[in-house]
């Protein structure tokens, strides 16, 4: 699945477009590498995201394409 879609999914970023921006703009890695929106994710990657002066480390548990809100934080694990 595509960073840009899998971080909308998790509901870790709101919106895709917003994703899209986020990952164009350096602020996302996956395994320690700058990502691009159409990185293909997979379960054990380590994905990390800057929000201003926040760092977000999660770990990805599962890949689904549709997910209700309730369950989406099942899709990753944070990590400090």
């Amino acid at each position: 699945m595509r960073l840009d879609k899998w971080l909308k999914v998790s509901r870790l970023i709101k919106r895709r477009t917003v994703a899209q921006e986020a990952c164009d703009g350096g602020r996302v890695s996956v395994n320690g590498r700058t990502a691009k929106p159409s990185c293909d994710i997979k379960p054990g990657d380590l994905v990390e995201i800057s929000f201003g002066a926040k760092k977000l480390r999660a770990e990805v548990l599962s890949v689904q394409e549709t997910v209700r809100k309730d369950d989406a934080a099942a899709m990753y694990r944070e990590i400090q």
